[in-house]
């Protein structure tokens, strides 16, 4: 059995803006005593850019600014991870991707290769996208996504995903969403709150958790209270989603996945005023 755990910048952090040791140390623990069931983890982790932030004064929000952040943060996280786990005698690795590993079949391969022995060692992956060097064209703008095809390279049976507000919420934000079996009804039910710091949020996170259900991977939205021990025996508080049964995508639908189309529409005010008071443009 495998195990991808999905954590976000504001996760990773505690309140005061410092990296949240025990919460780590905890993952890690429970990583430790999983083993013993066989069960094997990879770990999507962002933070890179927010631990850049704690050494570098750089302020914007442009690429070039995130890819500088990364590059000096992510030896700092990864710093960070293996002197935690170490304490628990595992052995980390790094896997720094962007999107087009996905979109080109023999860069697809050889990572699964990479990942499949690593696993096979007991060894832990920890990925994260490669801000430093990634472009437009090549980020996945979110780990929730990112989490996702891990899941599917690593041939992974669950994905955890830990979040701030500990799973799904209706649109009120008073009623936790326990479980998911119909996506129609829950991204109209669904509050769509966005994260403080990372670029998720609760619709980033149900999109997410669908696309992972299509292809046969069950998922869960928990809050960092919760331990890993506990979701493994399902007696952990958060927003369970069923995987779909009998999946009919195929590898080659799972990999078109990742080929975005972007662009950008110019409007003018006219055009502006009639689509936010939902008019026809042409009145």
């Amino acid at each position: 059995m495998i195990f991808v755990i999905k954590i976000g910048s504001n996760v990773l952090s505690t309140e005061g803006g410092d990296f949240d040791i025990s919460f780590i140390s905890s993952i890690a623990e429970d990583i430790k005593t999983l083993q013993k069931e066989h069960i094997k983890f990879l770990i999507v982790s962002s933070g890179a850019v927010m631990a850049g932030k704690k050494i570098l004064n750089i302020k914007g929000d442009s690429i070039l600014s995130r890819q500088i952040l990364a590059s000096v943060g992510q030896s700092r996280l990864m710093s960070l991870y293996d002197n935690i786990f170490s304490n628990y005698n595992l052995t980390i690795s790094q896997i720094l991707i962007t999107s087009d590993i996905f979109t080109n079949q023999n860069m697809f391969s050889n990572a699964q290769r990479t990942i499949e022995g690593l696993l096979d060692h007991n060894i832990i992956p920890i990925i994260n996208e490669n801000d430093a060097i990634a472009t437009e064209e090549l980020i996945f703008g979110d780990n929730d996504f990112l989490s996702v095809y891990v899941s599917y390279i690593s041939k992974a049976s669950k994905l955890v995903i830990f979040s701030t507000a500990g799973g799904l919420y209706t649109k009120d934000g008073k009623s936790l969403i326990r479980e998911v079996s119909d996506f129609e009804e829950a991204f109209k039910e669904v509050n769509p709150s966005k994260s403080t710091f990372g670029s998720g949020g609760m619709l980033s996170k149900l999109q997410a958790s669908m696309m992972a259900s299509n292809i046969g991977i069950e998922v869960f939205i928990t809050s960092k209270s919760q331990r890993l021990i506990d979701i493994y025996t399902d007696k952990a508080i958060g927003t369970k989603i069923p995987p779909k049964q009998n999946s009919k995508l195929k590898p080659k639908d799972i990999i078109k996945l990742a080929q975005y189309s972007k662009g950008i529409i110019y409007i003018d005010e006219g055009a502006k005023k009639a689509l936010l008071n939902r008019k026809a443009l042409l009145a």
